[in-house]
């Protein structure tokens, strides 16, 4: 019994530890000079590239698909650039709550605000989808205060249920509203259409997703899974979808803002929702074959990477299993 008790008190000491690690690290890094926090940042990114561990070793793997022709020591040297800009979101992140609106409007330079901006003047609402690149919570900050478009999205629960409630606090204190994906008995997507028919904006990150509720498109020239979200959403509001991209140049980040994808006159919804998430897909791999540094997918993402990936007809449970 008493081993028992020790074994279920293990994930919940390790889940105390990751809490607090991140608890300090908001708490000390915020107040570092910026060169500090900046070499710090390289210094923890070289080294966990050196050791080339699960997280880097995927990233490598992924980005073999971008860069099909490249030597391995190519992929090592794009994999620590890589890591580089991984770990300088996560020093932005820490330090994101302390900057001032002037330090976030200077961070972030923009193209394609007009595609924003007409869905907004026409009241239609919008729903910006992203990749994993740069840091998009700089990019949300830089959109409610800079720009002035407050905007919801949608966050995944983390364990501990602490360590989710901080990353929450975090983004509102940005200027977010954040809706749990899981968890609570709100309809997500009700919720979001909601907010769009009313001509806000809504910003989801839609690049992965593994279960069986995502839809297959072709990335790179391999089949994987994206959200269905984006397409749906804008299928059932009439909202301009608008695909993002990001990447970092120098001191700043870039940022640009798509055309939009429009709802194909295709009868079957489930195909014209397909088609809409095939054209996030390609716009996605254009900008992430320009800066692949700044993509920062560092988990499995084809389907041929996946344990059994030869049936289709997994449950998304267990999909989801097999992608963490």
């Amino acid at each position: 019994m008493a081993e028992q008790a020790g074994a279920a008190s293990e994930p919940k000491l390790r889940e105390r530890v990751v809490d607090g690690a991140f608890a300090a690290g908001w708490a000390a890094l915020k107040v570092l000079p910026e060169p500090v926090a900046r070499g710090l940042g390289t210094a923890v990114a070289d080294f966990t590239w050196w050791r080339r561990g699960k997280g880097v070793r995927q990233l490598e793997a992924n980005l073999a698909r971008v860069r099909p022709q490249a030597s391995f020591l190519e992929l090592r040297e794009l994999s620590r650039a890589g890591m580089r800009s991984y770990l300088r979101y996560w020093m932005e992140a820490f330090r994101l709550p302390a900057w001032s609106d002037r330090r976030i409007a200077n961070g972030v330079r923009i193209e394609g605000m007009e595609h924003l901006e007409a869905a907004m003047a026409a009241g239609r609402g919008a729903v910006l989808a992203l990749p994993h690149m740069a840091n998009w919570d700089l990019a949300g900050a830089w959109v409610v205060r800079a720009c002035g478009y407050p905007f919801t999205t949608v966050a995944e629960r983390l364990k501990p249920e602490s360590l989710f409630e901080r990353f929450v606090a975090y983004r509102e204190s940005l200027g977010m509203e954040v809706l749990a994906l899981t968890g609570s008995d709100m309809s997500v997507i009700a919720t979001l259409a909601q907010r769009l028919r009313a001509g806000k904006l809504v910003c989801l990150v839609g690049d992965r997703d593994l279960s069986e509720a995502g839809i297959e498109v072709q990335f790179f020239g391999e089949a994987t899974r994206m959200p269905a979200g984006p397409a749906a959403l804008a299928q059932r509001t009439g909202a301009a979808l608008l695909p993002v991209s990001l990447w970092y140049e120098g001191r700043t980040m870039g940022a640009r803002i798509h055309p939009p994808v429009e709802v194909p006159a295709d009868p079957d919804k489930k195909a014209a929702k397909a088609a809409m998430t095939q054209r996030l897909a390609d716009v996605w791999a254009g900008e992430i074959d320009q800066h692949p540094q700044d993509w920062h997918m560092l988990q499995k993402l084809w389907l041929a990477d996946l344990p059994r990936a030869a049936h289709p007809k997994r449950d998304a449970k267990s999909a989801a299993e097999a992608a963490s």
